[in-house]
């Protein structure tokens, strides 16, 4: 075994887990996900079949990572977040054919308690404030917050506000990186 498991985590056979990937208290991994190398699995969480996670994604306590997600490396999820796979869930209605997915880019975070209606991508390096009800998709950088979650600007790759100049140049305050914004779209330059 070259990952940690916790005595109370529940691994089913059937997954793949990465070295060097820690799973802590009462949290199950079920058959069929992958979770790749350096993943911190809080406690209590779920990760269901098909569930693919990247490199170092950091995920917090009590979250639930449905079929249909897919988080790329240096994701962040916070602590209770959730994730939805149906867009109309009833109980006597069997909808297992009709899971959509979502795509969490590289590096973005996703805040305490945000929920993340299925069907729509996060970008790369985007930040979800704590709380926020995501029902579109999230362009790579941007900083959504509220219920429904609306952009109020951009981040950089460290997580800080951009503030861009008259020539749409911004640089991040503690990695001196600089970034343009073009046509509404944001990269690092």
């Amino acid at each position: 075994m070259d990952y940690f498991a916790h005595e109370t985590a529940v691994i089913d056979e059937g997954c793949e887990i990465g070295e060097g990937t820690k799973i802590w208290h009462f949290s199950h991994i079920m058959s069929g996900c992958v979770l790749g190398e350096k993943c911190n699995i809080g406690q209590n969480v779920v990760v269901s079949p098909k569930v693919i996670l990247g490199k170092n994604v950091k995920v917090q306590n009590n979250v639930s990572i449905y079929e249909g997600v897919i988080c790329d490396d240096d994701v962040f999820l916070g602590p209770s977040m959730v994730f939805t796979n149906v867009i109309n869930p009833r109980s006597a209605v069997n909808r297992k054919n009709e899971y959509l997915k979502t795509h969490v880019g590289k590096g973005a975070s996703i805040g305490a308690n945000a929920t993340i209606v299925c069907g729509y991508n996060i970008g790369q390096y985007a930040f979800i404030g704590a709380g926020a009800v995501v029902t579109k998709e999230v362009p790579d950088y941007a900083l959504v917050v509220g219920n429904p979650a609306r952009q109020l600007g951009w981040m950089s790759e460290y997580g800080h506000r951009l503030e861009f100049d008259a020539e749409g140049i911004a640089i991040c305050e503690e990695s001196g990186e600089k970034y343009k914004i073009e046509s509404n779209k944001v990269s690092k330059i």
